[in-house]
């Protein structure tokens, strides 16, 4: 096949085309590849309230609802608290039965040790959640409805996924 080329006054006529496109595409924005990444998340209790934090600047917030008993840090299995204190994000769950889910490293060992020394069970599986997926629950789901999880809706789930890095800070305060 063989090659086309252009007469000089062709190329010259596509001069000021080329000029155009060329600054348009220097002056345009570049497109992140990814979101950005966190490296904190803190937790307010009382306020019902998630911070996504990077270098201590706060880049996105959520409201939250907590466990149906939520004054005061977990202590046991079953007493529907969410717990207090510094934990990790440490793996994740998109096949869970409340949308996706991130776990938090609860029971850590003062969590542990305040459990044995009372006697009792301290609990785990606490996670940062999405609604659950039967559409009936889902309607149920306001104020504070867990077992002692964090929950958001959907949306921000979607949005904490994509920013949270398994192996993050997550700071609960009450």
């Amino acid at each position: 096949m063989a090659k086309m080329r252009l007469k000089a006054d062709q190329r010259r006529s596509r001069w000021p085309l080329w000029l155009a496109l060329s600054t348009v595409l220097a002056a345009a924005p570049a497109v992140a590849d990814s979101p950005p990444r966190i490296d904190a998340v803190l937790v307010y209790k009382s306020e019902r309230l998630m911070m996504l934090l990077r270098a201590g600047e706060v880049v996105s917030h959520y409201k939250i609802s907590l466990g149906r008993n939520p004054v005061g840090p977990k202590y046991r299995e079953g007493d529907f608290r969410t717990p207090e204190g510094r934990y990790v994000l440490d793996w994740r769950n998109p096949d869970s039965r409340f949308y996706r889910s991130i776990h938090i490293s609860y029971p850590g060992a003062a969590d542990l040790d305040n459990a044995r020394r009372g006697g009792v069970d301290p609990g785990g599986d606490i996670m940062i959640h999405g609604l659950p997926l039967d559409p009936v629950k889902a309607q149920l789901a306001w104020d504070d409805w867990t077992d002692g999880c964090i929950a958001v809706p959907n949306e921000a789930m979607d949005a904490i996924w994509d920013a949270v890095d398994d192996g993050t800070l997550i700071v609960i305060r009450p």
